[in-house]
Parts: structure tokens; C-alpha cells; sequence
């Protein structure tokens, strides 16, 4: 498969990673087709499958990611793999989560590895992040009046970039013999404290940058009033509750065996990302 003509469909092709693995594999020189809902080269809606076969036309490999904010996936993704290997897809790289390997095999994202873990006639390769750096400058941490709300105590948790996550990622779609039936867990390489991190966004932007350790029932209850479902909440609790107790990621040496360079520190992605705090 690695010395054959190939095209890689990379789902969610204009998020966080999957934007950033279509631009390394295009850099790689490799065909990319990028999938969304809106904004991509090819049309795709998890919640309509007439946009699931068409997108799937002329790929042999597919960066995969599950519909995000959900918890009941697993049926709609088993149903899209059934359909891209009918369609010649030879090799799956599907972004999970940290930890899911220890989760029972009824939450959908270990439902999603386990099925591609029984299919024969695809290879895969699992991603298993630490928490996205990203999540600091875009999504749930980033300060608001200089201040980052969220329930994590004193736990630590190796935050890792979505550069790096994206890097491995395009290495097992460039060459998915060498990364058959590979588990990665990406990193960075250092585990942070929430206040760790609220101190370094500081230091970068000359601005005060401070952590608030909110009780965990009003932090859901302020994520769902904000629109994440209900269900998704829950999900959230669980992964605060695991960085909290002790339990979060720590540093692995997956990024550097990879792709042979060592990860981002935070201190770097917060240099790189300064003006999003500005």
C-alpha cells in the first residue's frame, strides 16, 4: 500500500486536526480530500448518509474522526466503515481519546477501536491524545477576563499540540504499513497543572492570566446552558474529574518515535498563538 497511488479523505478536514493533516500530507506531495459539512473540498454530515458514499469515491485511506459533542456514535461510524471498505478504503487512522483503551467496550469511542481492531481487510492506526493546547486559544479553556474556570484541582495533564497530533496522524496516511495495528498516545513533554498553564499564557502575553478552580457541578451546568448537550456534560465531568484526581495523561514518547522530533512545549505554542489571547 505505502508505493501505491493513494488518496486520503480526512473527515472534519477543516477542524482542529483534521485541517492540519490534510496541509502535511499535501506538503508530503500525497492527494487529499477534505470532508465538512461546509468549507471543504467534499460535502459530509454524519447525520446524512447520502454525503457518506460520494465522499468516499476514489479513497483508499480516511483520517477518521466521530461526530464531536456526542456520546451514541459508534452505529453511525460502524455503518461508514462497512461502506469504505466496500468502497476499497485499505487503512483507517481514527482519532480517539486518552485513556479509552481502559473504558468498556459499550462507549463509543472504544466501540469504534474494537471494530476497527476486528477488520481484516482495513489497517488501522489509533490516536489517543493527551488534552488539544488548542483548547487554551479556541475552545473551552481559554481565559475570559483573564481568568480560566474549569474544575482540574491540582492536576496535572501533558497538554499536547494539535500540530503534533496532526503530525503522527499524517505519518501512519503517508506510510499506513509501518503503522499497522499502532496505538499512539501524543503528548507534550511536560505534564501542567492548569495554573501551570494559566502562569505561561501570562508570562507570553505581559497580561494577568489567572486559574479559577470552579466547582464542578456549576462548570456543567454553565457548559450545557452554553449549548453542549446534556449527555456530553457528563463526558466532560468524567475527564475533569480524571485530570482532578491524579489520573491525567502524562508525557509519552510517542510524538518523537513518530515522526523523529521531540513535541511542542506549551511555552512554545503559547509564543506561536499570543494574539489569540491579545
Amino acid at each position: 500500500m505505502t508505493n501505491a497511488p493513494s488518496n486520503t479523505l480526512v473527515l472534519a478536514g477543516t477542524g482542529k486536526t483534521g485541517s492540519r493533516v490534510a496541509a502535511k500530507l499535501i506538503k508530503l506531495g500525497l492527494r487529499v480530500s477534505t470532508a465538512a459539512r461546509n468549507g471543504a473540498d467534499v460535502r459530509f454530515d454524519w447525520d446524512d448518509p447520502t454525503t457518506h458514499s460520494p465522499a468516499l469515491a476514489d479513497v483508499d485511506r480516511v483520517y477518521l474522526v466521530a461526530p464531536v459533542l456526542r456520546t451514541d456514535f459508534a452505529d453511525q461510524v460502524s455503518s461508514f466503515l462497512d461502506l469504505a471498505q466496500a468502497a476499497g478504503v485499505r487503512h483507517v487512522t481514527y482519532l480517539s481519546a486518552f485513556g479509552i483503551d481502559q473504558a468498556p467496550p459499550q462507549v463509543a469511542h472504544r466501540a469504534v477501536e474494537l471494530d476497527l481492531i476486528g477488520r481484516g481487510a482495513i489497517t488501522h492506526s489509533i490516536l489517543r491524545p493527551a488534552w488539544f493546547m488548542q483548547n487554551f486559544s479556541e475552545t473551552f479553556l481559554k481565559p475570559v477576563d483573564g481568568v480560566i474556570a474549569v474544575p482540574t484541582g491540582d492536576g496535572a495533564e501533558a497538554f499536547v499540540d494539535a500540530e503534533d497530533i496532526a503530525a503522527v496522524a499524517a505519518a501512519t496516511l503517508a506510510s499506513p504499513d509501518a503503522h499497522a495495528g499502532a496505538e499512539y498516545a501524543p503528548t507534550g513533554p511536560e505534564a501542567l497543572t492548569v495554573s501551570d498553564a494559566a502562569d505561561i499564557i501570562a508570562d507570553v502575553t505581559g497580561q494577568p492570566t489567572k486559574y479559577n478552580d470552579i466547582a464542578r457541578s456549576a462548570w456543567i451546568d454553565g457548559t450545557v446552558a452554553a449549548g453542549v448537550p446534556a449527555a456530553y456534560g457528563e463526558v466532560l465531568r468524567t475527564l475533569t474529574e480524571t485530570v482532578a484526581s491524579g489520573h491525567g495523561s502524562r508525557p509519552s514518547n510517542d510524538v518523537y518515535a513518530v515522526t523523529g522530533r521531540p513535541p511542542i512545549t506549551f511555552a512554545a505554542f503559547a509564543r506561536r498563538t499570543a494574539q489569540a489571547w491579545a
